[in-house]
């Protein structure tokens, strides 16, 4: 599972970092963007409360092909 985060949609309203900063960072411009390639094993609850609490929806979850 992966996790994107869209630069157009992203408003900067920084919740995704504040719950888990060990999955999300800000940028200069107050863009959010992941900071783990994959999502760890047992993480996929903070993925889907991440997208969950995204005002904007600019998370994504990726998942990815067998």
């Amino acid at each position: 599972m992966k996790l994107h985060v869209d630069r157009e949609t992203c408003q900067g309203h920084s919740r995704c970092h504040a719950m888990y900063p060990e999955l999300f960072d800000i940028d200069d411009e107050g863009i959010a963007f992941v900071t783990v390639e994959d999502v760890p094993p047992g993480w996929e609850d903070r993925a889907d409360k991440a997208v969950a609490n995204c005002p904007e929806r600019a998370i994504h979850i990726v998942k990815e092909s067998p």
